[in-house]
């Protein structure tokens, strides 16, 4: 399901509060894009290993995924792929923190 444009929220939602995804992630699409730790490389893809492909050893810029709430539907998911220099700043970038329980 994808959240409508008038959701409540004029800008980004607060943590939880639609449902999790089919893997019980929250917030995963739309909030704001998320910085990755790759690289970027142009062609990277090309050559690539199939399954998690890590990015070319070093670079000029990271990988953001997912998009942000001032995008358009169609940009909002997970394998839309932008990158800026890591200084970059603005509004509708952010990161996702990852915790580990064991």
């Amino acid at each position: 399901m994808i959240a409508s444009p008038d959701d409540g929220y004029p800008f980004t939602a607060p943590v939880g509060q639609f449902k999790p995804n089919a893997y019980g992630l929250y917030d995963m699409h739309g909030n704001v894009y998320q910085w990755c730790e790759d690289w970027y490389g142009r062609d990277y893809y090309v050559n690539s290993p199939k399954q998690d492909p890590k990015g070319p050893p070093r670079g000029i810029a990271r990988i953001l995924r997912g998009g942000s709430f001032d995008n358009y539907p169609r940009r909002v998911r997970a394998a839309r792929r932008g990158s800026h220099p890591p200084g970059y700043r603005t509004f509708s970038i952010g990161l996702r923190v990852r915790l580990r329980l064991d």
